[in-house]
């Protein structure tokens, strides 16, 4: 115990925990660790609630979870070295998918930092050098004083666009070191609004009002940009007459029902043929990377007007009209002009209007995947959609189902969530964690067995605090999808293959109930599931298949 522990002072710690409860703040996740006990200490001393993770990354994947449903920073608190380098790679996935998040993590003492100076545990040449590459600022603080000002800007950092983790390191003897000033209190954040340039807003106007063949890619920064942003796309889609698909990020961006919805089918032939066949391509939200343009097979012979609040994603992949700016902002703008303007060119798909090419081109998806042998897969995802209600959010990891709802997946009122922007397994259950403690209500979450091993830990969590997730491991005994591309590149699989445990009992040790289904029994299982309390866990052994993108020419007629 400290001095100033002793005699009842504030620390470090309490003014990092008070700075973060001005903000807002109401939940933190994280592990202890020996730099890191002044934080934990007052924490324990504070109304925020605590989230104890079992493992860094998974931690960092809850506060993931907790931050895209509750528009608030997530908040991660890691200790030195080991622990703050296992968190990475889920603080990877937030800096990649621009999801906000406040990381804080200890170091040591401020006479060992400068390189090996004393040989300290845990210690780094340089922690914040590690994080350079997946937080969009790093900060270490060297006096209490600093604390709320240094907090204050990562919070606003965190939440302007583009959104994203900042981190934020203090050594231990800060943390428990006398804070010699008050605590803050009601932290006001503004944020900078990220608009467009009204020459680039005419020239896009322009563009769009003449085209005969307009199209539209929302991404996930339309998604993010709130329902403002969702509902200026749909009135601008319908003014222009342009077919739309959403990325998985932008899953709910536009609705999947829509007369000109192409749903999530961005990894299909027969969508990229559209959009390649457009005379004028609007991407929006969206950094038009590998998954969104079709793993880059996608090549615009039209003009291409590229939207996105990341300037270094504009024209990265193909050559156009970039615009930096919120996706709400540009688009809001952008369909003021056209409606100030003279009226939009009548679109003309070879002779279809964007609604027939729409439904034309789903049926030709409907038609291509009955010729693969492909029921067992869609009856699986029907079972999983029925099951559920309408506003549920569903979390999914790096597995065939989850490829499969990237582009199937009608989300209708809820949200639909996957680690789409770095890709890294064990995603589904701690974001699940996290997204069920933001919402205060019962999640999805959908596993393969050898991604639910990377998060099997968070039982515990999940348990101890009573947490209303259910978990979907579909078990098909190794790396499903890995052993696919394996497969189809070399003839042979090695290292796809798991010895697995037998997960039910596995859950049920935890404390957590657990069910072997089948897929007769999967929509009543789920939905038993759904009415119960706390987390449990459904298994379905099952071998899924994914399906194959046609790659013949676009049929115009």
């Amino acid at each position: 115990m400290t001095h100033a522990q002793e005699v009842g002072m504030r620390t470090g710690g309490d003014l990092v925990i008070e700075t973060l409860s001005a903000l807002g703040a109401t939940t933190v996740f994280g592990i202890p660790g020996q730099h890191a006990l002044g934080l934990f200490d007052a924490l324990g001393r504070s109304p925020l609630q605590y989230i104890s993770s079992r493992v860094e990354n998974n931690a960092a994947f809850a506060a993931d979870g907790f931050a895209r449903v509750t528009n608030q920073p997530g908040v991660l608190i890691v200790s030195t070295g080991p622990g703050a380098l296992t968190a990475l790679a889920g603080i990877q996935e937030a800096y990649a998918s621009s999801v906000p998040m406040i990381v804080i993590a200890s170091q040591i003492p401020q006479a060992g930092l400068g390189g090996r100076r004393k040989g300290m545990l845990h210690e780094l040449d340089d922690q914040k050098a590690a994080a350079r590459n997946v937080t969009k600022t790093q900060h270490t603080i060297h006096h209490a004083s600093a604390i709320p000002a240094v907090v204050e800007d990562a919070w606003r950092t965190a939440l302007s666009a583009p959104q994203g983790p900042v981190w934020v390191e203090i050594p231990q003897d800060v943390l428990l070191h006398p804070a010699p000033i008050p605590p803050p209190c009601d932290l006001s954040i503004t944020l900078a609004q990220l608009t467009p340039h009204h020459s680039s807003v005419a020239r896009a106007a322009q563009l769009l009002s003449a085209a005969r063949r307009p199209a539209i890619i929302a991404g996930g920064g339309v998604r993010r940009s709130g329902m403002a942003a969702q509902q200026a796309l749909a009135m601008l889609a319908e003014l222009l007459d342009a077919p739309v698909v959403c990325t998985p990020g932008g899953n709910t961006a536009f609705p999947y029902d829509h007369p000109l919805s192409l749903g999530g089918w961005v990894e299909d032939r027969y969508v990229t043929e559209v959009f390649e066949d457009a005379d004028v391509l609007l991407a929006v939200g969206t950094a038009l990377g590998e998954v969104s343009s079709n793993y880059y097979s996608m090549q615009p012979r039209g003009q291409l007007i590229h939207i996105d609040a990341e300037p270094r994603v504009l024209e990265a992949n193909y050559p156009g009209l970039g615009i930096r700016a919120d996706a709400e902002l540009a688009l809001e703008a952008i369909l003021s002009a056209i409606q100030h303007g003279p009226k939009p060119t009548v679109s003309n798909w070879h002779g279809l209007t964007a609604a027939k090419l729409v439904a034309k081109v789903r049926r030709q998806i409907t038609d291509r995947i009955a010729h693969q042998d492909l029921e067992h897969e869609q009856s699986i995802m029907r079972s999983i959609r029925n099951a559920v209600p309408d506003d549920a959010h569903t979390y999914w990891d790096m597995t065939i189902a989850g490829y499969w709802a990237w582009n199937t997946w009608d989300t209708k009122h809820g949200a639909f969530h996957s680690a789409q922007g770095a890709g890294g397994i064990g995603y589904a259950f701690p974001s699940a964690l996290g997204g069920a403690v933001g919402l205060q209500q019962r999640v999805l979450a959908v596993s393969g067995d050898g991604s639910a091993m990377y998060s099997i830990a968070e039982l515990a969590a999940a348990k101890q605090h009573n947490v209303p997730v259910t978990w979907l491991i579909i078990d098909d005994g190794g790396y499903g999808i890995l052993r696919e591309y394996m497969h189809d590149a070399f003839g042979q699989t090695v290292g796809t293959e798991l010895t697995r445990p037998d997960f039910v009992a596995l859950a049920q040790s935890f404390g957590v109930s657990a069910t072997l289904t089948d897929p007769a029994s999967l929509v009543d299982d789920l939905q038993a599931a759904w009415l119960a309390t706390g987390p449990n866990v459904l298994v379905l052994p099952t071998t899924l298949k994914m399906w194959t993108p046609t790659h013949q020419t676009f049929d115009r007629a």
